[in-house]
């Protein structure tokens, strides 16, 4: 059996990047922390870390319990606030993760409605899964996820919330605000922005570009919508954006991108017996408009 404690220890050296630190975070000495894992170590047979200078540096083994301690540590974190939370006499908890950079305006007036209605439930909203929301899912860190590709997996299911179209953004001054749609080509000469997201995930790239054998001039990301909207009406770049996020947006005009580029959002979530405040807020989602 593993014990824990070696296993929070090593997050926070990860985490803080220096064994002092680590220590004053879990309320230990530094000396109850070397002292903790030379036992593991003498236990088990093995070499947790190895020191360079004044740093340390994680062995095969160390990164392997680093790699356990952030799957399994989180879990049993949010387990206890669970039955924290049973104690109390509250109704239970929704962690809500995002794969979708645009949709954190719409998802606000979900939560709104939402917190009025259940008032004994908490959530909690992260965008930490936008790299991996489905292992997030499966491994019970996140109740909901938020997608625009939702991949089936066994014990799991997809809810469709609202569908939307990926247009290019473009300036109203650019020569491209006057086509009714774009071809790969048009982008060779551009600036192409997205969100920092892989290639692999982009549909601009598989559903328009790569299939075209075409690349823009230069890709760029960026972290937020409002920039990235900016930057757009510049006229320093184009970008594959959600027609709904273009509503309002001040020189900024939406093309479609060859016959159009179709999507929708949906909310996943594990099968079995899914709570009364997790349906209401699935519903909730539902008939919000974007």
């Amino acid at each position: 059996m593993i014990d824990l404690q070696p296993l929070a220890i090593l997050r926070e050296i990860d985490r803080t990047g220096n064994l002092t630190q680590a220590a004053e975070q879990l309320c230990l000495t530094q000396s109850a922390v070397s002292h903790a894992i030379r036992r593991f170590e003498e236990r088990h047979g093995v070499k947790l870390w190895q020191r360079e200078g004044h740093k340390l540096r994680f062995t095969l083994a160390g990164e392997y319990l680093l790699a356990l301690a952030l799957r399994v540590l989180p879990q049993l974190e949010h387990g206890a606030s669970v039955l924290e939370d049973y104690a109390r006499g509250r109704r239970g908890a929704i962690r809500v993760g995002m794969e979708c950079h645009p949709c954190q305006d719409w998802l606000m007036r979900v939560v709104d409605p939402f917190l009025a209605q259940w008032p004994d439930v908490e959530l909690d909203v992260t965008t930490a899964f936008q790299f991996g929301g489905l292992a997030a899912l499966l491994g019970h860190e996140i109740d909901l996820l938020v997608t625009p590709d939702p991949v089936e997996r066994p014990g799991l299911e997809y809810r469709p919330v609202f569908d939307y179209e990926l247009v290019l953004a473009v300036a109203q001054t650019h020569p491209l605000a006057q086509k009714s749609r774009v071809a790969p080509a048009d982008l060779a000469s551009e600036v192409l922005i997205t969100y920092p997201v892989s290639r692999e995930r982009l549909d601009i790239y598989t559903r328009f570009l790569v299939p075209a054998h075409a690349l823009p001039r230069r890709h760029r990301t960026v972290e937020t919508t409002d920039l990235m909207l900016r930057l757009v009406a510049s006229g320093r770049a184009v970008s594959a954006t959600p027609n709904w996020l273009l509503r309002g947006a001040k020189g900024v005009k939406g093309v479609r991108i060859g016959e159009g580029i179709f999507k929708s959002i949906h909310l996943g979530h594990r099968t079995g017996d899914i709570p009364g405040y997790l349906e209401g807020f699935v519903h909730l989602a539902q008939t919000v408009e974007v």
